[in-house]
């Protein structure tokens, strides 16, 4: 079961000066995919408060690794029940419950074991979410394991916004950073005797620029019958460790006018094979347009703040805010 709690922190952000987790920019959304890379060396999680610094120059791309947002099926809706999307990538699924406020888990499927979370639903994040927000939750459901046990797990997720500054990862520097620090223990019970017990402890990074966490580190302890499996893994998006010349879209995409009322503009190294949409603030795609000049039309869109997303040929996003009038 080492593997099973390892999938439940992926999780980014407001355009604004101190970033904010909005279920507007950061709830996913279905077809999305995110490109990730493991992570060679070992991330330093020690910095904590505002204005802080996380220093992670040492750390190298590994592998590469992604994961993919799709509907969940019918049976799927039917074995998690609430589901309404499902995060697949590394041979295992969560499953997931949006809600106006909430990000919630339903399920895990692992290679080795998978947790139903239909006693309870687990909180992976509220809205908004700031420095200094933090809260705690309860969990509870089944398990089962691929080698042949079963029975019901229960416990507590607590989460916070415990850190806020600059993050140096390899030779890239990310300002407007905000920490997600979640912490999930569970019980695992067989015939209300109890077997074992799950300690799982993440971090995950997010700027205001960038939906997915642009690091995330996952330390889980699984101890069944007085024998501990420690387990650690780390990823971050890929972009951050492509040379600056492998990269068509800048890091820090800007538009003008912004305000804007008929046309907008992209600044920045944006190639002309690149893909435009346009999103809501409740996250409903409004406008997608091939980007064969830098100039925009938006006239026909209501007065409103939208989120716009630039990908290009090799699948690197860049998403920012801006204002019709």
């Amino acid at each position: 079961m080492k593997k099973t709690l390892l999938i439940l922190i992926s999780s980014t952000a407001f355009l604004s000066a101190q970033t904010t987790i909005t279920k507007a920019f950061n709830d996913p959304i279905i077809g999305e995919t995110v490109n990730n890379v493991n992570i060679n060396g070992t991330v330093d999680n020690s910095a904590t408060g505002s204005n802080t610094t996380f220093t992670n120059t040492s750390l190298t791309a590994g592998s590469a690794s992604s994961a993919t947002y799709s509907a969940p099926s019918s049976t799927d809706i039917s074995t998690f029940p609430g589901s309404t999307i499902k995060m697949t990538g590394s041979g295992s699924t969560v499953y997931y419950k949006q809600t106006a406020t909430k990000l919630e888990i339903t399920g895990l499927v692992t290679p080795d074991a998978t947790l139903n979370f239909s006693t309870n639903n687990g909180t992976f994040i509220s809205y908004p979410a700031a420095f200094g927000y933090s809260e705690s939750d309860t969990a509870a459901g089944t398990f089962s394991a691929t080698t042949g046990a079963s029975g019901n797990f229960s416990g507590t997720i607590n989460i916070s916004a415990d850190a806020s500054g600059t993050l140096l990862i390899g030779t890239k520097t990310y300002p407007n950073v905000l920490r997600i620090k979640s912490i999930q223990s569970f019980n695992l019970t067989i015939f209300t005797v109890q077997v074992g017990t799950i300690l799982n402890t993440t971090y995950a990074y997010y700027d205001n620029l960038h939906k997915a966490p642009l690091l995330s580190t996952t330390n889980a302890v699984i101890t069944v019958q007085g024998t501990p499996q420690n387990t650690n893994a780390a990823q971050a998006l890929n972009e951050t460790f492509l040379a600056v010349s492998d990269l068509k879209l800048k890091e820090k995409l800007s538009i003008y006018p912004n305000p804007a009322q008929d046309f907008i503009q992209l600044k920045g190294n944006v190639s002309k094979d690149s893909k435009v949409k346009i999103y809501s603030l409740d996250g409903k795609l409004i406008k997608t347009a091939d980007l064969k000049s830098e100039k925009i039309e938006i006239s026909e869109l209501p007065p409103s703040s939208y989120f716009i997303e630039v990908s290009d040929s090799k699948t690197t996003k860049e998403t920012t805010k801006f204002i019709k009038k």
